[in-house]
């Protein structure tokens, strides 16, 4: 009944992230707690060698999306959800959304999948002494630039995913810090765009005849906690095709899913760190000081509050390992066996921990898209073994999930072996980990250190942004984002903790001096397939 008041007052917080396979949301109260939640599924579409979700199907996906949530809100409680009391939007990083003076679109969207625009991140990279990757905005627009494309000289906004939903919700041009940083450079003295990376642009721009500085394109970028605008009427009916949510509800500053599965795992103070692990993976830890030289395999961002943060980001995670499971799906399918998807990915998961330490002799590589981490610009998933190597199933899928992290740990070592960079606790989230104790024990294994599962990390990005809508609604004075979390969120939050295992260690290492090895098998299939 407590929670059936709550939805009924308009006390609630929503949280709505669009995410590259599924568009999820929460409802929380303001202790985080799950109320309700509701999805959608949608797919990436490869339109002439792009990447892109047409803005069309976003709107449809969101819609879809809330809708279901009603309805869940609905069988649960017997009410109608027609009140909220903050909502937050967020969505994968990065990426190119370009419009007009007149808010139209100007060019496909073009996701953080893409890896078109190496010409542009090697230059700006130099121009700016700091590391640039490909599916930053400001690659995006510069390559675009470089391309001569017609569409760029008429841009008078460039956003993300997040910053345009968010957008479409208030009116507002704003965007999460933490989104913001996977555009342009943050200064962490400021906690705002770096102003001399700002004016290296904008040199590079009128070189280019461009007739717009770069900070006049860019959303404004926001701190967790600050109000970011309120819902529109036009933005209610956005979100509600029915017309039945009331406007006027705040909302906190869109963030990218970096921030909000930082926000998840309660890692945003200095020393703590997370892996997110799913369709793509990502590592971050928030630093106590700034990285001795610039990695092009690190990604300097920010927590959601404007702390800097060191991100080894790589495109491809769990796409090859949804497509083995689904090859047995279909097996099981015709001899006859009921097992549902959700049975059958914990029966495979499981299976892979009674396999070889360092699966059995065999390799493979996941990449359904290029992987820049290891230098790909294209990919093609590709297993290999000899003849005299250990092909059973456990070592098949313990193979599977290994390579699920090995173009991480290449980024990983840099920081923990190179940089000498400190954490005291890493967290996993994502649906590697989903299944308990095989995806903390294959990535202890990987960074060999403890990894710690909370109860709460399957809730991911849309409970993330939920978090940060509360924390803007309910902060007491002066409360960072990192007391707030450790305070009302968190404080009985129970978690699994994995150590690594010297033999997983020892095993992982091995597999990692295979996959080095036969990169030149990627690179053969990749030329055989793309030319």
């Amino acid at each position: 009944m407590e929670a059936k008041a709550l939805i009924e007052e308009g006390s609630t917080c929503l949280g709505i992230e669009l995410g590259s396979t599924r568009i999820k949301a929460v409802l929380t109260d303001a202790a985080g707690n799950e109320l309700a939640s509701g999805g959608y599924g949608w797919e990436n579409h490869y339109d002439n060698g792009i990447w892109t979700y047409p803005l069309d199907e976003v709107e449809r996906g969101v819609q879809g999306c809330y809708a279901d949530l009603k309805k869940n809100v609905l069988d649960r409680y017997g009410v109608k959800l027609t009140k909220l009391g903050a909502v937050g939007i967020s969505a994968m990083m990065h990426g190119y959304l370009v419009f007009d003076k007149n808010n139209q679109q100007l060019a496909q969207f073009r996701t953080w999948r893409n890896t078109i625009t190496k010409e542009a991140a090697e230059q700006l990279t130099a121009q700016f002494q700091f590391n640039i990757p490909q599916r930053w905005s400001i690659s995006h627009l510069y390559q675009a630039i470089l391309n001569g494309e017609d569409h760029v000289s008429q841009i008078d906004f460039i956003t993300t995913l997040a910053g345009y939903v968010h957008w479409k919700l208030t009116g507002e041009k704003v965007l999460g810090i933490g989104d913001a940083s996977g555009m342009f450079p943050i200064d962490p003295a400021t906690r705002y765009y770096n102003s001399k990376m700002l004016q290296s642009m904008d040199d590079l721009l009128k070189k280019n005849k461009m007739p717009f500085t770069m900070e006049a394109i860019l959303p404004k970028a926001l701190l967790a906690g600050e109000h970011a605008g309120s819902m529109t009427r036009e933005g209610a009916a956005f979100l509600d095709a029915t017309g039945e949510l009331e406007a006027g509800c705040p909302l906190c500053p869109p963030e990218g899913d970096a921030g909000t599965g930082m926000t998840a795992t309660n890692s945003v103070a200095v020393r703590t760190g997370n892996v997110s692990a799913g369709t793509s993976v990502f590592a971050m830890i928030v630093l106590e000081k700034p990285l001795s030289k610039v990695y092009p395999k690190i990604d300097i961002v920010t927590t959601p509050d404007g702390a800097e943060v060191a991100m080894v980001h790589c495109n491809n995670c769990t796409s090859d390992i949804n497509a083995w499971v689904n090859l047995f799906d279909q097996f099981a399918t015709a001899i006859g066996a009921k097992l549902s998807k959700d049975e059958l990915f914990t029966l495979l998961y499981s299976k892979a921990i009674e396999g070889d330490p360092d699966c059995g002799g065999l390799l493979s590589y996941n990449y359904f898209s290029g992987e820049p981490v290891t230098g790909f610009e294209e990919g093609v998933p590709v297993v290999a073994r000899s003849a005299n190597d250990a092909f059973t199933l456990p070592n098949f899928m313990r193979m599977h999930l290994t390579s699920a992290l090995a173009a991480l740990k290449v980024g990983l070592d840099l920081l923990l072996n190179e940089e000498n960079v400190k954490v005291d606790e890493m967290y996993g989230h994502g649906g590697f980990f989903k299944t308990k104790g095989v995806g903390s024990k294959i990535a202890a294994a990987a960074m060999n250190s403890p990894v710690t599962v909370m109860e709460s990390a399957g809730e991911g990005g849309a409970w993330g942004i939920a978090l940060l809508a509360s924390y803007m609604l309910y902060k007491k004075e002066g409360e960072s984002l990192s007391e707030f979390l450790n305070s009302a969120i968190f404080a009985d939050q129970k978690g699994s903790r994995t150590e690594p295992d010297a033999k997983d260690v020892e095993g992982f290492n091995k597999f990692m001096e295979r996959y080095q090895k036969g990169l030149s098998i990627e690179a053969a299939a990749v030329d055989s397939f793309w030319n």
